[in-house]
């Protein structure tokens, strides 16, 4: 079992930055894939970011390309993403997910097996 708590997430300016964290229990966190999706007022969950379990590979949609960055520490059992030039359309519950397959399929969020509760990023105009 592996359980996810995300937390850095606020009320921000557009243009301004956060950096979400998301801290992992459970002993088999170092092996896992991580991956960032959100969820905005009325749409679908997408796909933020994807990381593989030693963070020597990173994916990005496009949205966020050259603005967030994910990254992980094993050491402590956490996952992180910078998010930085913030948009108003950035505005979304944050969830940090695991997966226990590795990187293949990160974009689908059926894939991952473990969730957070999210937490809430606001980016205003």
């Amino acid at each position: 079992q592996v359980q996810l708590v995300e937390s850095g997430g606020g009320l921000v300016q557009s243009g301004g930055s956060l950096r979400l964290s998301c801290a992992a229990s459970g002993r088999t966190f170092s092996s896992n894939a991580m991956g960032w999706f959100r969820q905005a007022p009325g749409k679908e969950r997408e796909f933020v970011a994807h990381i593989s379990w030693n963070g020597g590979t990173t994916y990005y949609a496009d949205s966020v390309k050259g603005r967030f960055t994910i990254s992980r520490d094993n050491a402590k059992n956490t996952v992180y993403l910078q998010m930085n030039s913030l948009k108003p359309e950035d505005t979304a519950v944050y969830y940090c997910a695991a997966k226990l397959g590795g990187s293949v399929g990160y974009r689908n969020l059926r894939l991952y097996d473990y969730w957070g509760q999210g937490t809430q990023v606001t980016v205003s105009s």
